[in-house]
């Protein structure tokens, strides 16, 4: 996804996702039923405590009944068979304190527990699929997108999600039962009282309105400035050995400080709303209690209310104007939310271009043959990359591929394992269209060495071995020990088990590239595909490369990339590409005789080697 398409998405929220969304919680319905269960004992837990603050001031400061003293708390109370004027009425107001207490408290603490769990499983499913999904993706996705980009998914994203899950949603319906009781209990206090206490919240829904549409805008402009920020990072830490040795520390430092400050400024316009929402709703807050104790404060003097009435009723005031303005912050997880639940369905929601027909071929073993039949292809609508090739490798024949850079040399290995799949024409292996195998049992069948050689974390063995627990021990150590691994293994540390670091911290660049031919001759492959794999080793470890390669390609069908020649010159055939077509075939001294690219090219590299020495 490009940065433009992904501020397109920021536009407009789908709230047809609620549903999706939720239907992730069905794996965890027992935690969800259990926190609101809680909710609801821990919401009446929290409206019990001004009833009895004001109960306690009745009893304290009147000592009146119900008929004296107009409106009390207590007309509440007896309506439960309490009666707080009675001879025990200030032990039941401190023993229903206390219970209230602890049972805010321990409702709260399974209610916080149990969600907390909910969303963890969430979290764990959703990044799972995620990782699965980008595991699956065609290749045409990292093509295109940022990995910075697509790891907020995994992180910002689904936090967002998690938060939506544990705190905002329980809180949102918290707050909501929370009111509604309030409003309940207001009314049946006194009516017209609560009326002054509500005609506050207009002008509260002017504010919360004003809030939410300026805090929607800037929350998603810092959504899309922060995902700049993560794929700036993830590709200049990447490149920070390329960015030393260019020497464009300070160019990197000033380009990571105009995004770093694009999303610290969207951040100030954000805090803007939220400087100016939180006062605003603190001063109509104190206005309504202000009214309320002018109100409240007429109908004592008039003895048609308890001053117990008038202090509960500033008491849920107090916790009336507050879930208002918690609400607010509600909105705005959920607008996280709704964002990244876009993001993160947009991409589950991509199925892969490239993937195993209805009715693949049966798996079995391969001979070897590669057929392209006039391909066609192209990364971008109307610029060809391939133009027609057509070649056939017969099994056990070592094909090399040469020519400058972007001449096709690897978009024909791409096509062939089917990271892509032709626009015209076709692949086949053993004389069957390569669209017509599962790709995961065609790949099964190839054994790959690339210029850029990729380890990971773990050990050398688990590298050889790709971390299948089933390759056996003596395979691993005789794959290693055919392409000269040997007095790696008996120099370092631990030998075949040797840990070693991300990327394969720890080795040099041909000790690297060993291991890698390791790992491709473990799976002992039918077809063999070399690209640049020689390009970046020194020539002692090449000659110990090429002598084990020499022995290793006999019988299998293999196809070499190569732009240093000398890498070549022993296959069966040599084909030249140049912008997409094949001008050239035959063996190096055919080439050589027919003085044409190949042999300006092959020219060239010795011309090169004698400056150099």
């Amino acid at each position: 996804m490009s940065a433009q398409e992904e501020e397109l998405l920021d536009q407009t929220y789908d709230l047809r996702l609620l549903p999706r969304l939720f239907r992730l919680l069905k794996p965890y319905r027992r935690f969800v039923a259990g926190a609101l269960v809680m909710l609801v004992l821990e919401s009446l837990a929290q409206l019990a405590g001004p009833l009895l603050l004001g109960a306690a001031v009745d009893l304290v400061f009147t000592r009146s009944p119900e008929g004296k003293a107009g409106r009390s708390v207590a007309s509440l109370f007896a309506l439960f068979g309490v009666d707080v004027y009675g001879p025990h009425g200030l032990d039941w107001i401190v023993g229903l304190t206390v219970v209230a207490a602890i049972g805010a408290f321990a409702f709260t603490a399974l209610m916080v527990m149990w969600t907390s769990r909910m969303g963890q499983g969430v979290m764990y499913d959703l990044r799972t699929q995620i990782f699965d999904a980008l595991a699956r993706a065609d290749i045409a996705l990292y093509d295109r997108t940022p990995v910075g980009r697509l790891m907020t998914r995994l992180t910002t994203d689904v936090d967002a999600l998690n938060e939506l899950f544990t705190s905002g949603f329980v809180s949102l319906l918290g707050d909501l039962a929370v009111l509604a009781g309030i409003v309940v209990l207001l009314f049946l206090l006194n009516p017209p009282l609560a009326g002054v206490t509500l005609a506050i919240l207009i002008p509260m829904m002017l504010v919360t309105n004003w809030f939410r549409k300026g805090a929607r805008d800037t929350f998603r402009d810092v959504r899309v400035k922060i995902a700049r920020v993560n794929a700036y990072l993830q590709e200049h830490l990447s490149g920070v050995t390329i960015v030393q040795l260019f020497r464009r520390e300070r160019e990197a430092e000033a380009g990571f400080a105009v995004v770093n400050d694009a999303h610290r400024e969207a951040n100030i316009r954000s805090i803007f709303y939220y400087s100016v929402f939180y006062p605003a709703l603190d001063f109509l807050s104190a206005l309504g209690m202000a009214a309320i104790i002018w109100y409240g404060g007429f109908q004592v003097m008039k003895n048609a209310m308890t001053v117990g009435a008038v202090v509960a009723f500033l008491q849920y005031s107090k916790r009336f104007y507050r879930p208002l303005m918690d609400l607010s912050e509600k909105y705005n997880i959920l607008q996280a939310a709704m964002a990244s639940s876009e993001r993160i369905f947009e991409l589950l929601d991509t199925e892969p271009t490239v993937k195993a027909p209805p009715q693949p071929l049966p798996e079995r073993p391969l001979r070897g043959e590669v057929v392209f039949e006039d391909v066609r292809f192209s990364y971008k609508r109307g610029e060809e990359v391939l133009k027609g090739v057509s070649l056939r490798a017969a099994p056990g024949e070592t094909i090399a591929l040469v020519g400058a850079t972007g001449s096709g040399k690897s978009t024909i290995l791409g096509l062939l394992l089917r990271f892509y799949d032709v626009l015209g024409g076709r692949v086949l292996v053993d004389g069957s269209d390569v669209r017509a195998y599962d790709p995961r049992v065609l790949r099964r069948h190839f054994g790959i060495v690339l210029q850029d050689t990729f380890l990971f974390t773990g050990t050398i063995a688990e590298n050889v071995a790709f971390f299948d627990p089933a390759m056996p021990r003596e395979t691993i150590e005789r794959a290693c020990l055919e392409v000269g691994l040997g007095p790696l293994l008996s120099r370092i540390p631990g030998g075949l088990d040797a840990k070693l670091s991300e990327r394969g911290g720890g080795l040099s660049v041909g000790e690297k590239q060993l291991v890698s031919f390791a790992r491709a001759l473990a799976q002992d492959p039918r077809i063999l595909i070399l690209d640049e794999a020689t390009s970046s080793v020194d020539p002692e470890t090449e000659r110990v490369i090429e002598a084990a390669v020499a022995k290793l390609l006999a019988g299998r069908t293999s196809l070499v990339v190569a732009h240093r020649l000398s890498t070549v010159v022993r296959a069966d055939r040599i084909l030249v590409l140049a912008h997409g077509e094949i001008r050239e075939e035959g063996t190096h001294a055919e080439l050589l005789a027919r003085n044409g690219i190949y042999a300006r090219l092959y020219a060239l590299q010795l011309q090169d080697k004698e400056a150099a020495a």
